[in-house]
């Protein structure tokens, strides 16, 4: 379903000195490649904080567009697409999930109403009922309970999930 391989960038100039001329090079990600296969509910990228996790997922997305590499997503060159079609194509089947909750979630809102957004804006469940429960299912295949959908996310440790049992 998605496959990325030998992905480079950003090669991000350093620029210094009087004229701002470049004086070095940062590579955030330097032939990074990885496949995901269809049927699979899930898929993190994890490693050290700074090593560009970040900026492979804006790539793969074209949030960023790449130095160089391919990303194939359902057997198609996402770069060969248009920048608007290719991230609206492929946006509804993929995302980026950031690790800091503060910057990701709304305060304002309970875990339940910001995952139900998320299956309002895909159409994902024809009632409020069916999205609720679905919200429900999915927090407790993550390790959650049903009730946690009612929290807000500083309701929230930060540490291991609490059993479901």
């Amino acid at each position: 379903m998605l496959r990325v391989s030998n992905l480079k960038k950003k090669h991000f100039p350093v620029l210094g000195g009087l004229l701002s001329r470049q004086v070095g090079t940062v590579y955030a990600v330097d032939g990074v490649s990885f496949s995901v296969n269809r049927g699979e509910d899930a898929w993190a990228l994890s490693a050290k904080s700074g090593c560009g996790k970040s900026t492979t997922g804006r790539c793969v997305l074209r949030l960023i567009e790449p130095t160089d590499g391919e990303v194939e997503f359902d057997g198609q060159d996402v770069r060969q697409l248009g920048g608007q079609r290719s991230t609206r194509d492929a946006g509804g089947n993929m995302q980026l999930v950031f690790q800091d909750p503060f910057a990701s979630l709304n305060p304002r809102m309970t875990v339940g109403a910001i995952l139900g957004e998320a299956l309002v804006i895909h159409k994902l469940g024809s009632s409020a009922k069916e999205r609720e429960e679905r919200v429900a299912s999915l927090l407790v295949k993550v390790g959650l309970k049903a009730e946690h959908m009612r929290r807000y996310p500083h309701e929230f440790s930060g540490g291991p999930a609490p059993s479901a049992s």
